[in-house]
């Protein structure tokens, strides 16, 4: 029943009972009300709404055989029901929420959620084991949408391209030591710790004579746990960057042995060479907590963390291949992202776009060889003085691009990258709000970009859709 309200005017005191009187009417709010039969979880929210479509992609569209298949237990208590759990998670990157705790809380609180679980509230743990357990098989999922996104004419491969952008590891630059402090740290920590494993025993014969030798006294002291432990870990990280310079020398001879198709532009922002006695350099890096990332210069500054690839068509801003490294450098990923697209898609584009990090007289060999017409920047020569030098240095095919984008000024084809793929990662970024990776390593990390670039796709397909 309606309830109307009417007070006298300059009162400020509440209406009381007696002055009550129909004026206006309003809807019945009686939150104790229970209701006799539940909703559905399709009248939680619009119709048209993307919970909705990605849930039913999910359901209809994928094949998840790759993930059902390890469920192969008959006993305990029946699991969340993967399909769910991957719509789910598949949904929560979409709204860029990448917590398991955040997703654990929507599923409390917002009803989009809710009808992607079908009200189902799995905890944070559960989400987070679920990510972990089948990352690999998550980031499989990506060439399943992107067939999905061609399917929908999403994808022509008319003109496709590629760029890199700096992503923050799960680890604080902080926490990264060079190999140079290394050795002096490690002899400071060895020195403090021998000292300490002498006052340990000379405390241990000094309990003896006092308590006699059959009390137990050998117990290292609690002061001791610490820095010893700090110590181990500088000695396997130093391991490490001694095992990692060896494997740059041994790939740079190899290089060095094989005949090179043209002169090639010095590398930029490269690893610190080795010694030429296969130590480190000085200046090598390695991080505590996540020893694959690498301290990396992006566009705001230096950033511990990876280098993320993603090769984007042009017709719908749809990512048709993906990659992670720890390099400074972008030229070496031109190529296997070539490769990628032939895998996902069967074809190759007609046309690729892409900046000055990837020229190489060898990259653009490649894209002749597989009839690409490639646009990739050959940068700026900063002096005239320097000209003549720095002609000397670029090869005959760098020469021929650098011609190719002069001669069609503004109407080069090359203005498309900048609109294509720079877009993605600011949606990425700044409209999904991702900024820093949630794994840790080269062999999670790649998995979980791959689910980044899929849920991208996802929220192109409901585009589509609607």
């Amino acid at each position: 029943m309606g309830v109307s309200v009417e007070r006298g005017k300059g009162s400020t005191d509440p209406p009381s009972r007696d002055l009550l009187r129909d004026v206006k009417t309003f809807r019945a709010w009686d939150v104790n009300q229970a209701w006799l039969l539940p909703p559905s979880v399709r009248e939680l929210v619009p119709a048209d709404d993307p919970a909705h479509l990605v849930r039913d992609l999910v359901r209809q569209d994928l094949d998840l055989s790759g993930i059902l298949e390890t469920y192969d237990e008959e006993r305990g208590f029946p699991p969340y029901h993967p399909t769910m759990m991957t719509a789910l998670l598949l949904y929560a990157y979409t709204q860029g929420v990448y917590s398991s705790r955040k997703m654990a809380s929507a599923c409390h609180r917002r009803v989009d959620f809710m009808a992607v679980t079908a009200m189902q509230k799995p905890d944070f743990r559960t989400i987070s084991d679920f990510r972990k357990r089948h990352l690999e098989a998550l980031g499989g999922l990506f060439q399943q949408v992107l067939r999905l996104c061609a399917r929908a004419g999403l994808v022509k491969l008319g003109h496709v391209a590629l760029d890199g952008t700096k992503v923050a590891a799960n680890a604080s630059k902080h926490k990264a030591m060079s190999y140079d402090r290394m050795k002096k740290t490690e002899k400071e920590l060895a020195a403090t710790v021998a000292e300490w494993f002498a006052k340990a025993d000379a405390a241990d014969d000094a309990e003896d004579r006092e308590y006699g030798s059959d009390k137990r006294g050998d117990e290292m002291p609690d002061w001791v746990s610490d820095k010893q432990k700090r110590l181990e870990k500088i000695r396997a990280a130093k391991t490490e960057l001694e095992a990692e310079a060896k494997r740059q020398l041994a790939v740079e001879a190899e290089k060095k042995a094989k005949d090179d198709d043209g002169p090639r532009r010095p590398p930029r922002g490269g690893k610190k060479r080795p010694k030429k006695n296969g130590e480190p350099h000085d200046k090598a890096q390695l991080n505590f907590t996540d020893g694959d990332s690498r301290v990396l210069k992006g566009t705001t500054g230096y950033v511990q963390g990876y280098n993320c690839q993603a090769a984007v068509d042009t017709t719908a801003q749809v990512i048709v291949a993906h990659s992670v490294s720890n390099a400074q450098n972008d030229v070496s990923e031109l190529v296997p992202m070539v490769a990628q697209i032939r895998t996902h898609l069967r074809q190759t584009p007609t046309e690729l776009s892409a900046d000055a990090g990837y020229l190489s007289e060898s990259n653009l060999a490649a894209l002749t060889r597989r009839r690409i017409r490639g646009y990739i920047a050959t940068g700026r020569l900063a002096h005239d003085g320097d000209k003549k030098r720095r002609r000397k240095l670029l090869g005959r095919r760098t020469l021929a691009m650098r011609t190719k984008l002069d001669r069609a000024g503004r109407r080069s084809r090359y203005r498309l990258r900048k609109h294509t793929v720079e877009p993605v990662f600011g949606q990425i970024k700044e409209d999904r709000g991702f900024r820093r990776f949630f794994l840790r390593g080269l062999r999670k990390v790649p998995h979980e970009w791959a689910l980044l670039c899929t849920a991208h796709n996802v929220l192109k397909l409901i585009r589509r859709a609607a």
